[in-house]
């Protein structure tokens, strides 16, 4: 993004695992025979949604490596490649993949369609602003996955964009957003029983990076603040010091960190507040390898919510019942 103060460029070697959809959240893409259309698509959530709705149809084909700073991403070459040669490309927008957008806007071919997705899902009025992205910075918080209503919608406008783009697939793409849609449906209430299970002295979050704020609107579970400054440097110690007195004040039982951006900063909260670290919450990598059932954005969203709950002294066991795999059609239409 624009306000890093250096942006990360992508090795070589994660760059070519995007452009073959190993590294990014298309799951099967990497294996399966290639559909009727390439769909580039941006973080691995995202490109998992995308890829429930194409199904085996088209080529699903992700842009920004897992493991890899989204926000600080830099397209490489292999980047530069892949959206040549895509004729749908959904990104988050919100100033997400600002970078990507660029490239995507001069390097795609004659006819591509890019879509904004988080553009087409709120509006200015609606765009949450908080402690990684506050409002005189003037970008909106992007997370919008991380509400599982904004995933299904994004669903929605992959399946209309897919449908205008290829007609005659317009009967698998919609048949695979309902299944995808009747998943959302489920697990909304499942998240919402599980949160307001935890003692509402203990339903508040503390977290390295900033990517709860539409979740915490949609369940009603406060953010507390988070690790990451907005120039996505490591905090004063000001800040640390600020943390640890804001941690003590409201007791909570656990701080929460990221497996992908292991904090070193959280762990010294913890140790002297005595709260609980839990370094294992995500946003845009999906749990366990490709081949997992749970590596799909469902799975990403049972896994963090069962995570917090439990560690904050809640109840998931709704979680259980909700199925994680991949819901389209396994065959081609």
């Amino acid at each position: 993004m624009r306000r890093g103060p250096k942006a990360l460029v992508a090795p070589v070697g994660l760059a070519l695992l995007a452009a073959t959809g190993a590294a990014c959240g298309a799951g099967a893409s990497a294996s399966r025979t290639a559909g009727t259309l390439t769909v580039a698509a941006s973080v691995a959530p995202i490109a998992n949604i995308v890829e429930n709705v194409v199904g085996v149809r088209d080529r699903v084909v992700g842009l920004i490596p897992e493991g890899v700073d989204s926000h600080t991403f830099e397209p490489s070459p292999e980047t530069a490649r892949t959206l040549a040669g895509a004729e749908v490309i959904f990104l988050n927008g919100l100033h997400l993949e600002d970078p990507t957008l660029k490239l995507a806007r001069s390097n795609s071919k004659k006819g591509a369609l890019i879509v904004l997705l988080g553009d087409r899902t709120i509006t200015p009025a609606e765009y949450a602003y908080d402690f990684t992205f506050p409002k005189d910075k003037g970008d909106p918080n992007p997370h919008l996955w991380m509400d599982p209503r904004s995933a299904r919608r994004y669903a929605e406008i992959v399946r209309d964009t897919m449908v205008r783009r290829d007609p005659r697939g317009a009967a698998t793409y919609r048949a695979n957003e309902a299944r995808f849609a009747a998943v959302i449906d489920r697990l909304d209430p499942a998240v919402a029983a599980s949160i307001s299970s935890i003692p509402p002295h203990q339903r508040k979050l503390l977290t390295y990076h900033d990517s709860f704020a539409y979740f915490s609107r949609r369940y009603g579970i406060p953010v507390l603040g988070a690790v990451q400054p907005t120039d996505f440097s490591e905090p004063s110690p000001r800040e640390v010091q600020a943390l640890v007195e804001q941690v003590r004040a409201s007791h909570v039982p656990a701080i929460f960190g990221s497996e992908v951006f292991p904090s070193t900063v959280l762990q010294e909260v913890a140790r002297e507040t005595g709260a609980r670290y839990v370094d294992k919450l995500r946003d845009d990598e999906l749990p366990g390898p490709p081949s997992s059932p749970a590596h799909t954005y469902v799975g990403l969203m049972v896994e963090d919510v069962t995570t917090m709950t439990r560690a904050l002294g809640g109840d998931p066991s709704p979680l259980a019942a909700i199925p994680t795999s991949n819901s389209y059609e396994r065959r081609a239409a």
